[in-house]
């Protein structure tokens, strides 16, 4: 057989000059902007504080890949793009990345074994290992264990610490979400409201903060969990921000409980705002609502043929309620079609933090500045579950797959802090993450290795160089 040693590929010729490409360009990345999440991650010590919820009992002697290292490698690789670990089987041979993950040997050179040589990070295997370490069998064999309650207790002390000092309320957005499962999966069951196998994970955001992400399978209430979640969530913020600060939680239909309500109307500056599913009886204390509204309609001259009103009841389930509550409905014809919305609240308007807040001055602010801002909060878990990759859930242990939703959370905090923190103020201050991404990540590097540094040349034609440096700058001043 002829052997190929071609060292020069040719293209079709552009006018008059020849194109010709070789691999000859050196040690290249496609993710230089990752230099960034480095420097957030440094600042904050997150992964070095995560690898502290995992017992590793490896012989040290013999361990290569270090569990903070290991961490990076996964959940930066998250905030880049690459969802599944078989990515890290070429993403081991990226210098630039093996930099970001803090290995000192970045090109692999001092690996024990010779087929390892040039792989400064670790592959598929080593990272499944850490994976299943949730589902701990057997310590014999086992020897990375991740702790659950240390990992939920982290996200929680890291989103508490990141929300900002001077807020007025804190708001707490409760929402579940589905899931879909691959496979016959450990807590796989059959979603009647959304119609296939899922799990149901519970998530709680403030603002663009994760604060909690808890997988549980589909068979049960969509509220299921929260007050526990809420009594350790409320605690944390209390711990930092005393028990004057006024919290709000806010939620759909779904959460509207008996037992979440009861509990919050017995705590001192907590509150709560949920949807409340219509009924016969709640539909028929709007009526005199509805006479109004379509006359308004009937008498529109702009030929728009919409008109909305709110009132506020006070009701009362027969059964499943302890008391009445207060209830802001909203009767709203749009063309032929009947829009009735209901929420119920504990909040009165005339709690001493609210005169200042005008989205909780009557009804009508209440759901429509207040109320249906909850939107939003649905729009982080589609960045968490579509830009980094949160319903990856397809390990065959419900255990491993809870660390999988933790993982992508701690890569949403990161890329939330580097969002809050260095991009404040500038185009990419309200972009998605995968905006963020795109235009401030995926930068074309190339990389000089030498016994006293290592130089990162960026893409000179990157247009977003001048974001890139005020993140830089903010970023380093918070650097220890």
């Amino acid at each position: 057989m002829t052997e190929c040693n071609q060292q020069i590929f040719e293209f079709q010729a552009l006018g008059s000059r020849k194109v010709q490409a070789d691999f000859n360009g050196g040690y290249l990345s496609s993710d230089g902007g990752a230099l960034l999440l480095r420097q957030v991650d440094g600042a904050y010590g997150l992964c070095e504080r995560l690898a502290e919820c995992f017992s590793d009992t490896r012989d040290a002697d013999l361990v290569e890949h270090e569990l903070p290292v290991m961490l990076r490698q996964r959940i930066s690789g998250l905030a880049l793009g690459y969802e599944d670990i078989n990515d890290h089987e070429r993403l081991r041979l990226d210098p630039l990345l093996a930099m970001v993950c803090g290995r000192a040997d970045v090109l692999g050179a001092q690996r024990q074994r010779e087929q390892d040589k040039g792989k400064a990070l670790a592959g598929k295997s080593t990272l499944n290992r850490l994976e299943l370490s949730a589902q701990q069998t057997d310590g014999r064999y086992k020897k990375i264990a991740a702790h659950p309650g240390k990992i939920a207790a982290l996200l929680l002390e890291l989103g508490v610490q990141a929300i900002p000092r001077k807020s007025a309320c804190i708001v707490l957005d409760f929402d579940a979400t589905d899931d879909p499962v691959h496979g016959d999966q450990e807590g796989k069951f059959f979603h009647g409201y959304y119609g296939h196998y899922c799990y149901l994970p519970l998530y709680c955001f403030c603002g663009d903060i994760p604060m909690w992400a808890q997988l549980r399978s589909s068979d049960r209430d969509a509220s299921d969990g929260t007050l526990e979640a809420l009594q350790q969530i409320v605690a944390a913020i209390r711990q930092r921000f005393g028990k004057h600060r006024p919290i709000v939680v806010r939620g759909d239909s779904g959460f509207c409980r008996e037992a979440l309500m009861a509990w919050i109307e017995s705590q001192e500056n907590l509150h709560y705002c949920f949807g409340l599913a219509r009924n016969r009886r709640l539909e028929a204390m709007l009526e005199p609502a509805w006479e109004r509204v379509a006359l308004r309609v009937k008498q529109d001259v702009s030929g728009q043929g919409s008109a909305r009103e709110f009132i506020e009841l006070r009701y009362r389930t027969r059964q499943s309620w302890s008391r009445r509550r207060r209830v802001v409905a909203k009767a709203e014809i749009i063309g032929d079609k009947f829009n009735p919305r209901f929420i119920v609240t504990d909040l009165s308007g005339r709690e001493k933090w609210a005169p200042g807040l005008a989205q909780f001055g009557d009804g009508r602010a209440l759901y429509e500045k207040f109320y249906c801002a909850r939107g939003d909060m649905e729009n982080r878990i589609k960045e968490q579950q579509l830009d980094l990759f949160a319903d990856r859930t397809s390990t065959a242990y419900l255990a491993s797959n809870q660390l999988r939703l933790w993982f992508s959370s701690f890569a949403y905090l990161l890329l939330g802090r580097l969002r809050a923190v260095a991009l404040r103020g500038t185009r990419l201050a309200q972009a998605t993450v995968g905006t963020i991404r795109l235009g401030l990540l995926k930068i074309a590097a190339q990389l000089t290795v030498s016994v006293r540094r290592i130089y990162v040349r960026m893409c000179s034609a990157c247009p977003m160089q001048d974001v890139f440096a005020q993140a830089h700058a903010r970023l380093r001043a918070l650097s220890p």
